[in-house]
């Protein structure tokens, strides 16, 4: 609860490795649906910031042709997930954890717009154990 008394909805930014598991019914896809669900019903905000959704657009694209990419798109569309466009306060908040970390360049907006937020970062990358100390990460299992 909130002071004003109201309950808090959580905040989840999902990155590309969460919503690849879900659309390629990967390891861990069951719990990016269960969030889906749950934001359908208004009891959680997902969110994905713009360079992550054209990460996954080109992963895609690459691996399956063009068709296949708009028609990931026009899913994602469909999804209760708002598509956060990158502004100065969020490049700049990706620039410091590029500076800092050996992280791929849109893994850092994925966890700067979680810390912009104060959001739970959705992934299964281990790559981002490396920010686990300034972001609060919800570890999606990792196929073997």
């Amino acid at each position: 609860m909130n002071k004003e008394g109201f309950k808090e909805i959580k905040r989840y930014v999902l990155d590309s490795y969460a919503i690849l598991a879900y659309l390629q019914e990967e390891t861990g896809h069951e719990k990016v649906l269960a969030m889906l669900e749950e934001a359908r019903e208004g009891q959680s905000r997902l969110l994905i910031n713009v360079i992550n959704l054209g990460e996954i657009l080109y992963i895609v694209e690459r691996e399956k042709g063009l068709p296949k990419a708009q028609e990931i798109l026009a899913c994602m569309d469909e999804l209760p997930i708002e598509v956060v466009d990158v502004d100065r306060t969020l490049t700049l908040a990706a620039a410091h954890l590029k500076a800092q970390h050996s992280l791929a360049y849109a893994d850092c907006f994925a966890a700067g717009l979680a810390q912009l937020k104060e959001a739970v970062l959705v992934s299964g990358d281990p790559e981002l154990e490396q920010v686990e100390s300034l972001v609060t990460i919800e570890w999606l299992p990792r196929g073997e």
